[in-house]
């Protein structure tokens, strides 16, 4: 088997193939870029167990084949080579030959069939989504997903489709993500809870593409097939939190303000908070929010007021300046609404501004308790 590749054509997608791949693995052929040949397309595969994923490659060749290259070891000399043809070549002493304009280098292989093939779904729902939805909406999520191995559900963003359009929920129970899109819908109702490895391979690459995602998932499994690239993942097993339970529907008091004022003034408070809690207190009485923070310990403390738009009663409430932080660098609007009903149930952040027609964003922050 012998083909002809541009090296920077190939580097990219092995690239994007490559993170796929987990350091350590229990099984030794995961190490490994499956290359299946069929004339002039290179199917090329990396996977995890858990995750697997392929890219297809226009390549010159006349032949058929399939074959297992040591991935790093590929990566690293792809990475030095200036733009340029390279051949492979399949050598009978089992090793692939990679023939560039300056040399000629000999890989290891091992044979393609050791190599863990790829779940079918049988019988899948599917739901087409844009390239771009789909990348907002999970970097819209992915950061308040949890880490917490103990509630494996939690540590995933929840996609829920429907007939009336399409939701995605990430929580960590301290801070909670919902962005809903009633642009784009699925022909059928259906939810399932997706791991963040593939989520993250997925938004690295989808920002970049214009094309529409099939999302075709069972119980079980998902794919997302698009451009050249099909992923393949297991499923988070489990239910859902009831997320909605959380959102507090009645919040008389809401505060609207600057979101890049809100957030440089959070930030520069927050330096001088408690190093373990990273609690700061806003006060907000008329048309002035005073943010504070004190770590006793250290005599460190630190006061701003901003002037703001407040409906509301005069009202202190503590929140964790890291999460804080976090969904206020997540949000790309001018201005946000801050709304709260208690000092002890979660502030709703949402977008005032800068949001596509039928896309909301919703942010849920706990509060944390004030030490008076």
């Amino acid at each position: 088997m012998k083909f002809i590749v541009s090296s920077s054509y190939l580097l990219k997608q092995l690239q994007v193939l490559g993170s796929v791949i987990n350091s350590s693995n229990t099984l030794p052929i995961l190490d490994n870029f499956l290359f299946e040949l069929d004339n002039n397309q290179l199917k090329v595969s990396a996977s995890d167990l858990e995750t697997t994923m392929s890219a297809t490659l226009e390549i010159d060749s006349t032949s058929q084949g399939s074959v297992a290259v040591p991935a790093k070891l590929l990566l690293e000399i792809l990475k030095t080579f200036p733009e340029q043809p390279l051949t492979f070549t399949v050598e009978d002493n089992n090793t692939v030959e990679i023939s560039s304009n300056s040399g000629k280098y000999a890989l290891a292989y091992a044979p393609g069939d050791e190599f863990p093939k790829a779940v079918v779904l049988e019988e899948p729902s599917s739901t087409l989504v844009p390239a771009e939805v789909l990348a907002t909406a999970v970097s819209k999520t992915i950061f308040a997903a949890g880490n917490d191995d103990l509630r494996p559900v939690m540590s995933g963003v929840f996609f829920q489709f429907s007939p009336e359009g399409l939701i995605f929920v990430a929580t960590d129970a301290h801070k909670l993500v919902k962005y809903a899109r009633t642009d784009v819908k699925a022909s059928q109702v259906a939810d399932f809870i997706m791991p963040k490895k593939p989520l993250n391979i997925l938004k690295g690459i989808l920002g970049a593409s214009d094309a529409e995602v099939k999302i075709e998932y069972n119980d079980s499994n998902a794919t997302f097939s698009f451009d050249n690239y099909i992923l393949t993942c297991r499923l988070i097993d489990g239910k859902y939190p009831n997320y909605e339970a959380v959102i507090p529907k009645e919040n008389p008091n809401k505060l609207l303000m600057n979101r890049t004022q809100f957030l440089s003034s959070v930030r520069r408070v927050a330096i001088f908070a408690n190093k373990t809690t990273h609690q700061i207190r806003l006060k907000i009485a008329g048309a002035e929010l005073n943010i504070s923070a004190e770590d006793i310990d250290y005599s460190n403390k630190a006061e701003e007021r901003l002037t703001c738009d407040y409906q509301g009663d005069d009202m202190q409430i503590g929140f964790n300046s890291r999460f804080l932080t976090e969904m206020l660098t997540n949000l790309q609007s001018d201005e946000i609404m801050l709304e709260m009903s208690l000092p002890n149930r979660a502030g709703i952040l949402t977008p005032v501004d800068g949001l596509d027609e039928g896309e909301t964003v919703t942010m849920l922050v706990m509060p944390v308790m004030l030490n008076s």
